[in-house]
């Protein structure tokens, strides 16, 4: 088999960049629709849509760990179980 030119190279390459992108952007999605099914089951009610963004926001920016454990130590919080 012939050694494929640099510009050959680069159109497999980029054929490839593209299909793992759309891989990403399909898992990105089916991922989020789980989690959208979650959000279905708590009682959100009690938050404006404003401050559900910014809960929401701030703990994924904060990162899972810390946005639980900052909400563990309010008074009166216990985890739904």
């Amino acid at each position: 088999m012939p050694k494929k030119s640099e510009r050959e190279r680069l159109a497999d390459l980029e054929l490839r960049q593209s299909k793992v992108a759309e891989e990403v952007k399909n898992a990105r999605r089916a991922l989020r629709g789980r989690y959208s099914l979650i959000v279905m089951e708590l009682p959100v009610e009690g938050l404006t849509e404003r401050e559900f963004r910014d809960v929401v926001d701030l703990a994924i920016r904060a990162g899972g760990t810390a946005s639980i454990a900052a909400l563990k130590a309010l008074p009166g919080i216990a985890p739904n179980k």
